[in-house]
């Protein structure tokens, strides 16, 4: 192991020494001897099986049969997750043949981001996370499960799903991924015609076409966003099967996967006697190599916030600072849109995720002992998934990378350093993606403009008053302020703009898109502008100071001058009514820091 990541781990640790020996002590007093329903009254069972048919009322009246929950977040509209219609039959005939019984126990919702881009319903889309949380633990409450199957895809749901199992660490617990759509119009060539459309060179008609050729049927978006960053991580973890992850929808071997999955879930169970619950398997280790992983193929920055608040459940404490060393001692292995061209149809195919997990292991970069759903070891997912003649084998990947323009080698990455930094000044602490960011864009030195919403951008856009060096600093984004929506929709503006020769940049206490990585955005800071953080005290036309080679983020303008300063007031002008807004209220004034997780669920 490299010993950089040896000693962020072993800091890790000591810092969660406490919080983490309270968590396990939690779940071991929860965990049962036998079936968790033995703990119910005649009449609690009686109702916990009543829609059950005769051979499952069987199973479950009796103490030797293993109860799998399917916790799912399935509908039809996002492409995601419409393949999911399926499963629930799928897997309950697979645990049936495993001596199990499973039971749907709960649907969570699930939005999509893309759908809700620069929409007030973006407004939700964070705190949907916690909602997802909480749905789950609803279902599970019940008691009567002794393992859980979690199926879920995209950008808040599998963090949603996470902090539940974590809550329910006494469970052996497995998540299912459906898969990627094929691939579309290139990521390239759709961000060239919103690009067009910005500047008003092709019309809606235009744009809607190119959008549709990229986002075109069932399965998960191919570029590299949170979604996808989702997968990776949760198979880092080894809470996938090996070389689940990108496996096509509606495909005999996807299928053959999502049968195996339910059958080992009933494999780790208490009855089973090899009983391994999440909360034990996903230790400190375990978060490190999920962190080390994103950071070796650049992947989403939403991820920064959704790790520290899953492994928080789980009583391991994570921080920004965190990410940032070990940014420091990752090389990035991956070219995948937005920091390149390939999809993630592309990456799989030349050598996918068995190929990264043997550089990522052969370079001691992770932590290769650690617990899985599969048992001890991560290099059992140095080998990918086939059919032979009908039956699920696992066989040797390649031996090197099919597209050294994709996949890179530890001995020659495309970078040293892993693409994310902690950016650091008097206007508080952020972070930066710098993977997809060319070095002449690294270092932004302009004026700032001030807004107080993504839409006063667009308006100042169409008017042409942005034709020169900036720093946007879009406030009262944050998650006490609007939910922390993402602001994707400024991506397509600021590319014009810096196309165009000028040096521009972002600086936000919101998000911005999985997808986003072109145009240099300080983003997640904190404190937000609603907590009184420096942002709030921004005027237009102050200097400001980006650098993404140095972690420098700081407003050049004297103390003094600032502490006669006012700040400024959110106005709320109807951000909190509208589209549900309103009944979340209470969860966006219990938000915690981005820095925390932005999590409703825990004290700060």
């Amino acid at each position: 192991m490299k010993q950089e990541i040896v000693d962020i781990t072993e800091r890790i640790i000591a810092r969660s020494a406490a919080t983490r020996a309270k968590y396990l002590a939690k779940i071991e007093a929860e965990k049962s001897d036998t079936v968790h329903r033995a703990s119910l009254s005649c009449g609690n069972l009686a109702h916990g099986f009543a829609a059950c048919g005769k051979d499952d009322k069987s199973s479950l009246r009796g103490i030797h049969h293993s109860d799998i929950a399917i916790v799912s977040a399935y509908n039809d509209m996002l492409s995601a997750h419409q393949p999911y219609q399926t499963y629930p039959d799928i897997i309950k005939a697979a645990v049936k043949d495993a001596g199990g019984v499973a039971q749907f126990a709960a649907g969570v919702p699930a939005m999509c981001d893309g759908v809700t881009q620069g929409q007030p319903g973006m407004d939700l889309s964070l705190m949907s996370r916690d909602v997802i949380a909480m749905s789950t633990a609803v279902g599970l409450s019940h008691n009567m499960f002794d393992g859980a199957l979690m199926l879920g895809i995209c950008d808040k749901i599998v963090p949603g799903l996470l902090i539940a199992s974590m809550t329910f660490g006494h469970l052996p617990t497995v998540f299912i991924p459906a898969g990627p759509m094929p691939s579309g119009l290139p990521n390239k060539e759709k961000a060239r015609v919103r690009q067009q459309h910005a500047k008003g060179e092709v019309d809606e008609e235009a744009l809607l076409e190119a959008e549709s050729a990229s986002y075109h049927s069932a399965g998960t978006c191919t570029f590299f966003g949170t979604a996808n960053s989702n997968q990776l991580v949760v198979e880092v973890m080894g809470l996938h099967l090996p070389g689940a992850s990108f496996i096509a929808p509606n495909t005999e071997l996807r299928e053959a996967l999502t049968k195996a999955a339910a059958r080992q879930a009933t494999r780790l169970t208490q009855q089973s006697g090899n009983y391994m619950p999440i909360g034990v398997m996903v230790d400190e280790r375990s978060v490190v190599n999920a962190i080390v992983a994103l950071l070796a193929t650049g992947g989403s920055t939403n991820l920064t916030m959704h790790i520290i608040a899953f492994a928080k459940a789980a009583g391991i404490i994570i921080n920004f600072q965190d990410f940032n060393d070990l940014s420091e001692a990752v090389p990035l292995l991956t070219r995948i849109y937005p920091n390149g061209h390939a999809d993630i149809n592309q990456f799989q195919e030349a050598g996918g995720m068995a190929l990264l997990f043997r550089e990522l292991i052969e370079g001691g970069l992770v932590f290769e002992d650690v617990e899985t759903i599969c048992g001890r070891g991560l290099t059992r997912y140095t080998k990918k998934p086939v059919l032979d003649n009908g039956e699920l084998k696992w066989i040797d990947c390649v031996e090197k990378s099919l597209d050294d323009a994709i996949i890179a080698t530890v001995a020659k990455p495309f970078s040293a350093h892993g693409g994310l930094r902690v950016m650091k000044g008097n206007l508080g602490v952020s972070v930066i993606k710098t993977s997809s960011l060319h070095k002449d864009n690294l270092v932004i030195k302009a004026p700032a403009i001030v807004f107080e919403d993504q839409h006063e951008l667009q308006t100042a856009f169409d008017a042409g008053e942005l034709e020169k060096d900036f720093v946007a600093v879009v406030r009262f984004q944050g998650p006490k302020a609007r939910g922390m929506p993402e602001l994707h929709k400024l991506t397509p503006l600021l590319g014009v703009l810096q196309d165009k020769g000028f040096k521009v940049a972002l600086v936000t206490d919101g998000r911005m898109s999985g997808a986003s990585g072109k145009v240099p955005a300080a983003i997640h800071l904190c404190p937000e502008a609603l907590d009184g953080g420096l942002i709030a005290k921004v005027n237009t036309g102050d200097m400001m100071n980006l650098d993404g080679e140095t972690g420098e983020l700081t407003l050049l303008v004297d103390e003094k001058v600032l502490a006669e300063r006012d700040i400024a007031i959110f106005q709320v002008n109807g951000h909190h009514q509208g589209m549900g807004r309103e009944l979340f209220g209470f969860m966006r004034r219990n938000l915690s820091s981005a820095e925390t997780g932005a999590c409703s669920l825990f004290d700060e």
